[in-house]
C-alpha cells in the first residue's frame, strides 16, 4: 500500500470514529430534552436526576469530539468535503452540548418544583405542544447529520416559526394566568424559563440544520428575506 493510500485509509477510519461519537452525542442530547420534559410533566425527580447524568455524559463526549477533530486536522490535513465534515462536526458539538444543558436546566426546575411540595400545577398544554415541536426539530436536524441528507432540514425554519409563535403565546398566557391568580407567581415564572429554554433549543436545532446543509453541499443557506 502506498503512503498516500495509507494516509487516506487512516483519515477514513478517523472520520468513521468521529461520526460514531457524533451519532452518540446527538442521541444523548435529544434524550436529555425528552427526559427533561417528561420529568417536568410527571414531577419525577428520578427522571430529572437521569438528565443530570446525561448532561455530564454529553459534556465528556463533547470534549472527546473536540480532541478528535483537532487530531484529524493536525495529523491528516483533510480538504474539501472531509474538512467540512470535521469543522462542521466541531461546531455542531457546541449546539448539541447546549441542547443537553437546556435539558439539565429543565430538570433542575423539576427538582425545584418537587422540593416546594404542595399541589402540583399541570404542565400548560401549549407548552407541551411547543416541546413536541422542538424535539421534532432536534430529531430532524440530528438525523440529517447522521444520514448526510440536507433536503430534510431545508424547511426547518418553518417549524421554528411555529415554535416562536408558541413561545409568544405561552408567554402571554402564563403572564395572564399569574396576573389573575390562576397560577402562583413562582410556578408561572419557572414555566416561563422552560418556555425560553425550549425556544433556544429550537434555535440550536436550526443551527445544526444549516450546518448540515453546508457540510453536505458546500453552500451556506440563505437567510430569510426579512432578515437580510
Amino acid at each position: 500500500m502506498s503512503e498516500r493510500a495509507a494516509q487516506r485509509k487512516a483519515l477514513s477510519k478517523g472520520l468513521d470514529r468521529l461520526n460514531e461519537r457524533m451519532v452518540t452525542l446527538a442521541e444523548l442530547s435529544e434524550l436529555a430534552i425528552r427526559k427533561a420534559m417528561d420529568s417536568l410533566a410527571r414531577r419525577d425527580p428520578v427522571l430529572a436526576q437521569e438528565v443530570m447524568l446525561l448532561d455530564r455524559e454529553i459534556y465528556a463526549l463533547q470534549v472527546e469530539v473536540e480532541g478528535a477533530c483537532a487530531d484529524l486536522i493536525a495529523l491528516h490535513a483533510p480538504v474539501a468535503r472531509d474538512l467540512r465534515t470535521v469543522t462542521t462536526s466541531l461546531k455542531i458539538t457546541t449546539d448539541l452540548d447546549r441542547i443537553g444543558r437546556y435539558g439539565r436546566d429543565i430538570a433542575e426546575i423539576t427538582l425545584q418544583m418537587v422540593g416546594r411540595g404542595g399541589e402540583p400545577v399541570s404542565l400548560p398544554p401549549r407548552l407541551r405542544e411547543m416541546a413536541d415541536l422542538t424535539i421534532e426539530m432536534v430529531d430532524t436536524a440530528t438525523d440529517a447529520f447522521v444520514k448526510r441528507y440536507a433536503d430534510t432540514v431545508r424547511d426547518i425554519m418553518i417549524v421554528d416559526d411555529k415554535v416562536d409563535a408558541l413561545h409568544q403565546e405561552n408567554f402571554r398566557d402564563l403572564v395572564g394566568r399569574m396576573a389573575s391568580g390562576a397560577v402562583d407567581v413562582e410556578t408561572g415564572a419557572r414555566y416561563l424559563y422552560v418556555n425560553r429554554y425550549l425556544e433556544r433549543v429550537a434555535d440550536h436545532a436550526v443551527n445544526i440544520g444549516e450546518r448540515v446543509v453546508y457540510m453536505v453541499t458546500g453552500e451556506r443557506p440563505k437567510p430569510p428575506a426579512d432578515q437580510g
